[in-house]
């Protein structure tokens, strides 16, 4: 089953990290300063999903495979490990994790749950000696995400609140534990602030968890909806021939409140 193009890009890639006739830009990045480009990769490829735009899809998850062979690379150069040792362990972990398909029984008519509740005890089992019930690793997703995934894992050894009415006693208690930081005066230590408003998004992303909500999501169609009425703003404000920014907050106000209407 041979991929000669999947070859020839991981040549490509060695080529752009060859000390003799590389480009500068390749050889002087790192695992560490190219972390921001896999995650603009991964989000820019969740939109071409969320779009269903084939075309857009497969470009990029080709800058998504991009950043895989380069950091490969870069460990191969560094003689840590190579795209061969990736795949090879990639490989092992998923027969390992999926005895119902390789095992000496094919068990065909195990649900989609079944398969995930057998993929967490066999990753227990894997890591148990060195993991904690709330591991360190979540940190690795995006903030909120995070937050979500400490919170289902808190659920499952019965550290977490009872039911969604608790919780919102608890985001109210850090909204008040924020208002509280900002008094009138308007002088603030911001330190603290920040470490109230952190609290509050965390308590939030518990509301959302046990209101059966992931937040992540939520907030990123949250996003994609102010876009999309800030764009219809703008489109209201050039036909009656204003410009963003020279409007006052009253008339900005009024297009949002129509762009809204315009929308529903």
């Amino acid at each position: 089953m041979p991929y000669p193009e999947l070859e020839n890009t991981i040549r490509v890639i060695q080529k752009l990290r060859d000390p003799n006739g590389g480009c500068p830009w390749d050889l002087a990045q790192t695992h560490e300063s190219l972390l921001r480009y896999l995650i603009e990769e991964s989000y820019e490829y969740v939109e071409a999903v969320e779009l269903n735009n084939s075309e857009m899809m497969c470009e990029e998850i080709g800058d998504v495979l991009l950043q895989v062979i380069l950091h490969s690379t870069i460990a191969e150069q560094e003689k840590r490990f190579n795209i061969e040792d990736v795949a090879k362990r990639l490989s092992t972990k998923l027969v390992h994790r999926h005895p119902h398909v390789f095992g000496e029984v094919n068990e065909k008519n195990l649900t989609p749950e079944q398969v995930r509740e057998r993929w967490e005890v066999i990753k227990h089992e894997e890591k148990k000696a060195k993991r904690s019930t709330i591991p360190s690793k979540l940190l690795h997703n995006p903030a909120l995400r995070t937050a979500y995934l400490i919170g289902v894992a808190s659920q499952k050894v019965a550290f977490d609140w009872e039911d969604h009415r608790q919780v919102m006693h608890k985001v109210e208690e850090e909204w008040q534990e924020l208002k509280d930081e900002l008094p009138p005066g308007g002088h603030f230590d911001k330190a603290r602030v920040a470490d109230e408003i952190g609290d509050l998004l965390f308590s939030v992303a518990q509301l959302a968890r046990h209101l059966g909500v992931e937040p992540e999501e939520a907030l990123r169609n949250g996003n994609k909806k102010f876009l999309k009425r800030y764009h219809h703003v703008e489109k209201l404000a050039e036909a009656q021939g204003r410009v963003m920014g020279q409007m006052t907050n009253q008339e900005m106000e009024d297009l949002w409140i129509q762009a809204k209407k315009d929308l529903k």
